[in-house]
């Protein structure tokens, strides 16, 4: 096992692999920018390293500065918990070329993977289910209306880099399918360095179902079950629970298998997530794969007791995988519900503050994974996930009554500060939720249902010019990464 490991990333997740490796007696290294310097994963690290300023691009996606760190600390390992560099291949490279181990897929099947269009490919030769579309990338928009044809609308345009609920875009007709191909390249480039898309059947109406996986370097893996994440604003999930609820036991199981062939097939190892829609007669189809620990992992580790952050340790420094599949039993229902700085009504704008009051709930069978309290900013800097609630129940109506005291007693507030807790509320009393009858529609269906009528037009006084659209300032120039001898060490906390 290793001695000391590199936590590069912020926030809960940070603090949450932290404390995976104090239970394992590993020594811990947290990379922070100068917004985080007084967060909890700064204050209860072994060891912190200032990497940069608060813009990500010059402190947690800058590789060069985190492998300069752990070199700088001894660090044998890094985790990367994730968003950020967890799923970047090129800086998984970088980590071997420098003797660290990536907490994480060799590069190669991260590489892979991580290409949509790639995936999509390796997972048909695999005998996985794919929705209709294409499996190559499309260069032209000719190539992608004969594609969208073929199988009919809706179709949706998808960057074949993209990842985190960005870079795709739903087409209804064929008359709007140039103008969304053109921007979803753009867009693209834009976010990911890389325009290629490609095109898809839409599936409206569908649940979106993935698979917890472990597999070790030794060519052994197993699944841990399901988890339902179709409660989602614009593709980013709001609730998540295990199993997913509301599907017969025959198709989960063919899920989960199906899910675990794919990921031994590409000689995936560590943790990862595969996901699926689902369709109204149960018909299951491909989606992507995650090469990294999901936001959602709770859940499966309250129904499982699988302590999936140890697990991934244990097979990055070799260990044999620790488990059979005989041993996953999953028992009960564990619900989760994310608790971001947004306001709901204001189309899940961020609203950063300072909290000047915190008090996360407790009780029976209830966990909060956050790095919030009394005094803490919540910044305009990096995503706006504030907590994640979860909760173990012995059924679903348990899980989600207990999922709903809990949320009562969430005592969270600060200037102009709002979060997602009433509507994640409005998710728990909806009828079709409940029932377990609930489709990826179902948040546009609850914002529909909430909207304001449009205000009348105002009066136009004669004569009067219609007054310009405002013109978006221009983004300031791009600025060189920072050289890796800036950082800023804090050495010696020893506990």
């Amino acid at each position: 096992m290793f001695e000391k490991v590199l936590i590069a990333n912020r926030g809960e997740i940070a603090l949450r692999v932290l404390r995976a490796c104090r239970e394992l007696g590993i020594r811990t290294v947290v990379v922070y920018s100068s917004a985080d310097a007084d967060s909890l994963p700064v204050r209860l690290a072994d060891e912190a390293v200032r990497i940069g300023p608060p813009a990500s691009r010059r402190s947690y996606l800058n590789a060069a500065a985190i492998v300069e760190a752990a070199r700088r600390t001894g660090a044998q390992a890094v985790h990367p918990g994730y968003g950020f560099l967890s799923e970047d291949a090129d800086f998984a490279e970088i980590c071997a070329d420098n003797g660290l181990t990536f907490i994480g897929p060799p590069p190669q099947v991260m590489s892979a993977l991580g290409d949509k269009s790639t995936a999509r490919a390796l997972m048909l030769e695999a005998g996985l289910p794919l929705p209709p579309g294409s499996v190559q990338t499309l260069p032209t928009v000719e190539a992608a209306a004969e594609v969208a044809a073929g199988i009919g609308y809706p179709v949706i345009v998808k960057a074949a880099a993209g990842g985190g609920g960005r870079g795709m875009t739903v087409v209804r007709r064929p008359a709007d399918l140039a103008r969304a191909y053109a921007r979803t390249r753009a867009a693209a480039q834009a976010v990911f360095g890389d325009d290629r898309v490609y095109v898809e059947r839409y599936l409206t109406d569908a649940r979106h179902v993935e698979v917890q996986v472990l597999c070790d370097a030794h060519g052994a893996g197993v699944h841990l079950g399901t988890r339902d994440c179709s409660v989602q604003r614009r593709h980013q999930k709001l609730v998540e629970e295990a199993p997913a609820p509301g599907l017969s036991a025959a198709t989960l199981d063919a899920i989960a298998a199906t899910a675990l062939r794919g990921v031994l097939g590409v000689g995936f190892t560590g943790a990862g997530t595969v996901e699926f829609l689902v369709d109204d007669e149960e018909r299951f189809h491909f989606l992507e794969i995650n090469c990294r620990i999901q936001v959602e992992h709770p859940v499966t580790e309250m129904i499982t007791g699988v302590d999936l952050v140890h697990e991934q340790l244990h097979v990055a420094a070799g260990v044999p995988l620790r488990l059979r599949q005989s041993d996953v039993r999953p028992h009960g229902v564990a619900v989760e519900c994310r608790i971001n700085v947004e306001d709901p009504a204001r189309g899940f704008a961020p609203t950063p503050g300072r909290l000047t009051r915190f008090t996360p709930p407790g009780g029976p069978f209830t966990r909060v994974d956050t790095h919030g309290h009394v005094g803490y900013v919540v910044g305009p800097h990096y995503d706006s996930l504030l907590a994640k609630v979860a909760v173990w129940g012995p059924d679903r109506t348990l899980a989600l009554d207990r999922l709903e005291r809990a949320l009562d007693e969430f005592d969270v507030d600060g200037p102009g500060v709002r979060t997602t807790i009433p509507f994640v509320r409005r998710v728990l009393d909806d009828p079709t939720f409940r029932k377990a009858a609930h489709t990826t529609a179902l948040v546009d269906r609850l914002l529909a249902a909430s909207a304001p009528a449009p205000p009348p037009p105002p009066p136009r006084a004669a004569g009067r010019p219609c007054r310009p659209a405002a013109v978006a300032a221009a983004p300031p120039a791009a600025r060189p990464a920072p050289r890796s001898d800036s950082l800023d060490h804090q050495p010696g906390r020893t506990r």
